[in-house]
């Protein structure tokens, strides 16, 4: 009996383990939770989400210091969403005003 019961919250634990985690949602230990999350950046995103719930990937991306495109895919794969949405690639670009760079071939 006891094996069973040590079995079923084995497989508990495993689910919870790969359950999304919302970072408008999530408590500092859920954040902690996270591979990739430490406690500095769980307590970066909990005190910018004071200001406001995140709205998207780029918006979490824009407030929260040291999350880009790289560490952002990693944290999604890891199960960090925002507002449930998964991170899908890449972010819009920032408005540089400058025209691309043309390429000059040689030939």
């Amino acid at each position: 009996m006891l094996k069973k019961l040590l079995a079923v919250m084995a497989m508990l634990f495993a689910a919870a383990s790969w359950a999304a985690v919302d970072v408008n949602k999530a408590t500092e230990a859920e954040l902690d939770a996270i591979r990739g999350v430490g406690p500095a950046m769980s307590k970066r995103i909990t005190d910018a989400r004071t200001q406001k719930a995140f709205k998207d990937w780029p918006d979490f991306m824009s407030r929260v210091k040291g999350v880009k495109e790289k560490a952002a895919a990693k944290l999604s794969a890891e199960g960090l969403t925002v507002n449930g949405q998964p991170f899908s690639g890449a972010a819009p670009a920032a408005e540089t005003g400058a025209a691309p760079k043309e390429r000059k071939n040689k030939g």
